[in-house]
């Protein structure tokens, strides 16, 4: 009965070790890569469309209820004429900030060209347009970039206060 413990104990612990084993011995990812994102608002053929907006939006400082979806370019630099196209940036944009221009953004970086093409990354979170340095989560992706956690740091790069037109520098650090 003695050999049997230490036996129905290993059989316990083994799940344990198995598991540790499997996640604790690399095969994770870091990825860090700069991207530039363009929404286009302005023009014959803008990436970015509001779709909805509440009876409060057109008297709000905030743009507060619009909704707007996004299939936006992402490209390698912040020329969007001049830079290597890397994929889209598709989902939506709502103006959640009632006494401020806050968006809640949801969204996939669609890659379609380099290292990652065919895969995605899924970014949530809050943006308040006017801070330096905006924090959203990534909350997981496909491809390359399964299971996916992390963070995406927004800065701008150029707006466009006639037009509207937006490019913004991306740093995602992304675990995978």
């Amino acid at each position: 009965m003695a050999a049997a413990v230490p036996l129905l104990l290993q059989l316990l612990l083994l799940p344990l070790l198995v598991a540790s084993a499997a996640g604790g011995g690399g095969g994770e990812k870091s990825t860090h890569m700069k991207l530039y994102w363009h929404d286009v608002v302005s023009g014959p053929s803008p990436t970015a469309v509001q779709v909805a907006r509440a009876a409060v939006t057109n008297t709000s400082k905030t743009a507060f209820g619009v909704v707007v979806v996004i299939d936006d370019p992402l490209t390698e630099g912040p020329d969007l004429k001049s830079s290597k196209p890397l994929g889209r940036a598709q989902g939506t944009y709502i103006g959640a900030g009632k006494d401020e221009l806050s968006l809640m953004m949801s969204m996939n970086f669609v890659f379609q060209a380099g290292k990652y093409n065919g895969s995605t990354v899924a970014i949530m979170g809050r943006n308040a347009v006017f801070d330096a340095v905006r924090e959203m989560a990534v909350v997981g992706g496909t491809g390359a970039f399964r299971m996916a956690r992390g963070y995406a740091q927004a800065r701008t790069h150029a707006l466009d206060l006639n037009t509207g037109d937006a490019t913004v520098e991306y740093n995602l650090y992304i675990k995978h």
